[in-house]
């Protein structure tokens, strides 16, 4: 599988591209029996004919959009979104043109309050994972319209595969945990290594609690700065809308 091929947790016997650093990494587990299991579940929900979010090409756009030795940040979010349209496999972000969801609101008023941001007229992060933060959803499919409802069949134990590597193998990452789903996730994590960002979720329910101002925008990038990296460009451009 030189070509950087997976075998697609899907309903079909496609193969996903997978970057080649991550492949590496991570081809234990997707020769796994968990790994059997979930393509299983998913073929079924497939055949049962419900839809999932994000398409099969974009399950993995967390990985292939940020590379593993490029990761600077992490930022952990739980489910995709499960409307239509919204989730392209970046946690936080939706499609151009997708009207931009109340959590991600909240987080362009921090930005705004933390590094001068200026709030663009879509909700697409993809300019922070190319340049090196990696937007990793815990559970990597929903079915439309119901949330939470792949938890529990898999994903868990390969996202918290790609936290360990990182983990482990990399240093000098910042994790950005917010609430206490994440914060759960990334309890392995080595804060001797690494810079852990802990507060509660941008959700309305509970931004107002300690999400606006926590400044993990400016201390990611004063911390990238203190460890000879370069630091993130968070403001987004308006070219997605």
């Amino acid at each position: 599988m030189s070509d950087g091929s997976v075998s697609a947790p899907e309903s079909d016997s496609r193969e996903v591209k997978l970057h080649a650093s991550w492949r590496k990494l991570l081809q234990d587990d997707f020769d796994s029996p968990y790994m059997a299991v979930l393509r299983n579940f998913l073929r079924e929900q497939k055949a049962l004919g419900k839809t999932i979010y994000p398409p099969g090409n974009e399950i993995f756009a967390a990985l292939n959009t940020t590379a593993f030795d490029s990761v600077k940040v992490v930022i952990l979010g739980q489910d995709p979104y499960h409307g239509p349209n919204q989730a392209h496999g970046l946690c936080f972000s939706v499609r151009p043109g997708v009207r931009i969801p109340p959590s991600l609101q909240n987080i362009y008023k921090e930005l705004a309050a933390d590094v001068g941001f200026i709030p663009p007229q879509h909700g697409c992060l993809k300019e922070w994972a190319e340049q090196g933060v990696l937007l990793l959803n815990a559970v990597l499919t929903v079915e439309a319209g119901l949330a939470a409802s792949h938890q529990g069949k898999g994903w868990e134990r390969f996202t918290d595969s790609i936290v360990n590597h990182l983990n482990l193998n990399a240093s000098g990452i910042v994790f950005i945990l917010w609430g206490s789903y994440a914060q759960k996730k990334g309890a392995m994590i080595d804060r001797q290594k690494h810079l852990v960002l802990q507060s509660p979720h941008p959700s309305p329910l509970s931004a107002s609690r300690g999400f606006f101002g926590n400044h993990h925008f400016s201390r990611s990038n004063e911390y990238l700065l203190a460890n000879n990296k370069s630091a993130i460009d968070w403001q987004l451009s308006n070219h997605y809308s």
